[in-house]
């Protein structure tokens, strides 16, 4: 499930034309799925981006904005460029280092109801949440196409699963 652009046109777009029943259908079939970035975000209950808008609620928990307010110099809003991610063991991150670096995009991140579904996190002023899993339901916040080898490797181990 990739995604570009704002969580409530995805959404919008998605129900409009059926796709949202498509893809939670999908999922319930046990087949593996993966959103990147935005489509990450979409697998959610809930996005407060530009107001609160229901996501497909795959993974329990919302995506909220970055919180610039703790720091004295703010945080650049969107979060772009190499960033480093902190896994815990998963078949998506096969033979990759514990701590790797991927290419990132986002101006929102997303909070786990269930900290378990959290198998990703990065750092941008603080920590959040920069991958997940629920059962066959997986997804990723950077862009594995803009991630060199590190990107294409997550990609390969998906397509292995």
């Amino acid at each position: 499930l990739p995604g570009v652009g704002a969580f409530g046109d995805a959404m919008e777009h998605l129900s409009s034309r059926g796709m949202d029943e498509a893809v939670r259908e999908y999922a319930a079939s046990g087949k593996y799925l993966l959103g990147i970035c935005l489509g990450m975000q979409l697998l959610f209950e809930s996005s407060e981006e530009f107001g609160i808008t229901q996501g497909l609620g795959l993974i329990h928990g919302r995506v909220v904005a970055f919180d610039t307010s703790r720091f004295h110099t703010p945080l650049k809003v969107p979060h772009m460029g190499w960033n480093r991610m902190f896994t815990q063991t998963h078949p998506l991150f096969s033979g990759l280092d514990e701590a790797h670096y991927l290419y990132f995009v986002h101006s929102y991140h997303a909070l786990c109801s269930d900290q378990n579904d959290s198998i990703g996190e990065s750092i941008y002023g603080y920590r959040f949440t920069s991958a997940v899993a629920h059962d066959n339901v997986m997804g990723i916040q950077p862009h594995p196409e803009k991630s060199h080898q590190n990107g294409l490797s997550i990609l390969k181990n998906f397509i292995n699963l």
